[in-house]
């Protein structure tokens, strides 16, 4: 079992370390009970809030360190099984392609190619509601966010930022660098499930 390092993060929040996003959602799951107020999984950590009314900070830290002794890892649950996302790459869709195409050294169609053979995995949602952070990208693409972020960038827009890929799902603004673009509605508020990716759901994309 990995270690888990446990941390104050306020007066009325503990967060715990973890190695990798599996490892978070697995252990957001096997947290989420009483007394806790909210359990949240991230990239390699989770946090955990609290009442500081019902419990004071040491309290809420041993009960969290004895919750944490009977973790054991295992596979995060799935959430939804997989997608295929149709993305239109290069062009208006994807003003970074080029960028990312000469960082790496190849041609862009070689971009596209590898980008759509890899299989993804939601590690997280958030930033923007319904954002998804994808891991799986192809160590060849890792490309560093841009210096200067946009101000606005289309909703459903493929990115990469470091060794991840995401999709915007609303408009707004990102340092990412945009390879294309998806038509796929990933957040719908009035919708019955507003969020179309879920962490844990596996992701391929299918260029247009």
């Amino acid at each position: 079992m990995p270690e888990l390092a446990l941390e104050r993060l306020s007066d009325r929040a503990l967060t715990v370390s973890v190695d990798g996003a599996q490892t978070a959602r697995a252990l957001a799951e096997h947290l989420r009970r009483d007394p806790w107020l909210d359990v949240v999984a991230g990239l390699e950590s989770v946090a955990v809030l609290f009442d500081p009314a019902g419990l004071s900070l040491a309290q809420a830290e041993e009960l969290l360190a004895q919750q944490l002794a009977s973790f054991s890892p295992s596979e995060a649950p799935q959430a939804g099984g997989d997608i295929i996302i149709p993305v239109r790459y290069g062009g208006e869709a994807g003003p970074d392609l080029a960028v990312v195409a000469e960082r790496a050294g190849v041609a862009e169609a070689d971009i596209i190619a590898m980008h759509t053979s890899s299989v993804y995995t939601v590690s997280v949602v958030g930033f923007l509601p319904g954002f998804a952070y994808l891991e799986g990208l192809n160590e060849a693409l890792a490309t560093p966010r841009r210096a200067q972020p946009r101000p606005r960038v289309a909703a459903g827009s493929v990115g990469i930022g470091g060794a991840l890929s995401g999709i915007y799902s609303l408009p707004g603004p990102g340092g990412w660098n945009i390879i294309g673009r998806t038509e796929l509605t990933l957040f719908d508020p009035q919708a019955e499930e507003p969020f179309t990716l879920k962490a844990g759901m596996r992701v391929r994309f299918k260029p247009l």
